[in-house]
């Protein structure tokens, strides 16, 4: 009995973990997005928070349930009562365009439905390759400005 209570007091519960987890998040039973998880760690403290530490994808739905949107990245965290994800290492954001947004860090206020980051940032779309420090986007990703332009290179097509 001894050695069973050592065992309960090492053991920490305020920790849940899931593998391969998807949470779908819908509104009036229409998907609006969808994440995916090789690990979950639910931290259950006094300010709970989940941590995806072997990466992360995220789908966004266009209202007529297509994906329009995907960003993955190496690790995720998010703080559960501030609907806030910060997303870093290797972060990508795709647009239903095509546009590319490659940054460090990534935060995406799920109440606001806007993603931002501080970070230095790449944009590539079909025309150019925008290069800046910080960047403002709504969640989608379809209309986003760039904070300090640090440089644009004009893309070649074949055509030209």
């Amino acid at each position: 009995m001894q050695e069973a209570r050592l065992v309960t007091a090492r053991a920490n519960t305020q920790i849940e973990q899931g593998k391969n987890v998807t949470i779908r998040y819908s509104d009036h039973g229409k998907i609006k997005i969808k994440a995916e998880a090789k690990t979950l760690t639910r931290f259950n403290t006094d300010r709970p928070y989940m941590e995806f530490s072997d990466g992360i994808k995220v789908s966004f739905y266009s209202v007529d349930g297509q994906v329009s949107t995907t960003m993955v990245a190496d690790y995720a965290s998010a703080v559960e009562s501030s609907s806030i994800m910060t997303a870093r290492k290797n972060v990508e954001v795709i647009n239903a365009k095509g546009e590319k947004l490659n940054t460090e860090e990534l935060i995406w206020d799920e109440q606001k439905k806007v993603l931002y980051s501080n970070a230095f940032v790449k944009i590539t779309t079909a025309e150019e390759i925008i290069y800046g420090n910080g960047m403002e986007a709504n969640e989608d990703f379809s209309d986003y400005v760039i904070k300090k332009i640090t440089g644009k290179v004009k893309v070649r097509t074949e055509k030209e």
